[in-house]
């Protein structure tokens, strides 16, 4: 072997060692970038860098391969939160996926019984029904519209007013969204799964979500018995759905006291649950995807309200408290 070939093998292997180095330094950067940092002006300038870096990397559209129904949705989620969380410079989760891809969001809550019902098509099975096609585009937000999901997340809370039977969403002191609910009936009754006298009435106070449910089982409070199907306010009978409740810790207490949908909107406006919180089917798809584990939440009861209009009224005192 010459010389000069020896020295060209030489050089060419510095260079690979200098290029190997350069992408470790490069990555162990990248991992510090995902750190947070309490100071202000620093953790700005580390968010306008990933949104450079990302402009310069753009991450593909996910392009949907196969057909996701609603008894396979949650699992479907939850791969691609595993598999993108690596590829993306902020903690990647199923809520800030779907609230970047409203439509998604859009599609559940078209999944209603009774918007089926309006629309001439009668479901039986709701988990069979579609939410993804193949085909379907799925985009991952960068990280300029992820943090300002997460910061929006932060600033939610729920408020519950029982009296009134309206559930609010807010942003600060922005309302975004009312939803009509049924509360717990004015009564004490046995319940089988507690196995004793119960107060069903709804408890007031403050406290968060704690959890979800995202394929809940289905128990007679009362009897303690399993079931499996529920009869329509058109007294037609369907499968149970497949859709999130909402676990809530109330003053400290996880008292089983959920926001769930009810199959029997007539229901709404009325004391008519065993101490939880009904919502229709399509709201709880959407308080499901607007309020994450950690949301505050305030149930009250204020007999004096003021509506839109600004007139103050006097609400019925359901539970008899005289508050």
């Amino acid at each position: 072997m010459s010389k000069r070939l020896a020295f060209t093998l030489f050089f060419l292997f510095l260079l690979l060692i200098t290029i190997t180095i350069a992408k470790l330094l490069e990555i162990k950067k990248e991992v510090h970038l995902d750190i947070p940092n309490k100071n202000p002006v620093l953790t700005e300038k580390i968010i306008q860098r990933k949104v450079l870096t990302e402009k310069n990397n753009p991450i593909r559209p996910i392009l949907v391969n196969d057909t996701i129904r609603i008894e396979h949705y949650f699992s479907y989620m939850d791969s691609l939160v595993t598999v993108y969380d690596s590829l993306t410079h902020y903690p990647l989760s199923e809520h800030i996926l779907v609230k970047s891809n409203s439509w998604i969001i859009d599609t559940l809550a078209n999944t209603d019984y009774y918007s089926m019902m309006q629309r001439d098509s009668f479901v039986y099975d709701q988990r069979k029904m579609i939410v993804l096609k193949p085909k379907d585009s799925i985009i991952l937000p960068d990280s300029l519209e992820a943090y300002s999901i997460i910061e929006t997340f932060g600033k939610t809370r729920i408020d519950i007013n029982l009296p009134e039977y309206k559930l609010r969403v807010y942003e600060d002191s922005l309302l975004v969204s009312t939803y009509p609910i049924r509360i717990g009936q004015n009564k004490r009754k046995y319940l089988k799964m507690g196995d004793r006298l119960t107060d069903l009435r709804t408890l007031q106070g403050k406290g968060q979500i704690i959890g979800f449910r995202k394929n809940p089982d289905f128990y007679n409070p009362t009897t303690g018995k399993q079931f499996f199907v529920t009869r329509r306010d058109d007294n037609k009978t369907t499968l149970m759905p497949q859709i999130p409740w909402i676990v809530t810790e109330i003053d400290g207490i996880r008292n089983g006291q959920l926001i769930h949908p009810t199959t029997n909107p007539k229901s709404l406006g009325k004391a008519y649950s065993n101490g939880c919180i009904g919502v229709k089917e399509s709201d709880a798809w959407r308080i499901y995807y607007q309020c994450p584990i950690g949301t505050k939440i305030n149930v009250r009861y204020d007999l004096n309200v003021i509506d839109d209009s600004g007139t103050e009224f006097l609400l019925n005192d359901i539970y008899k408290l005289g508050v």
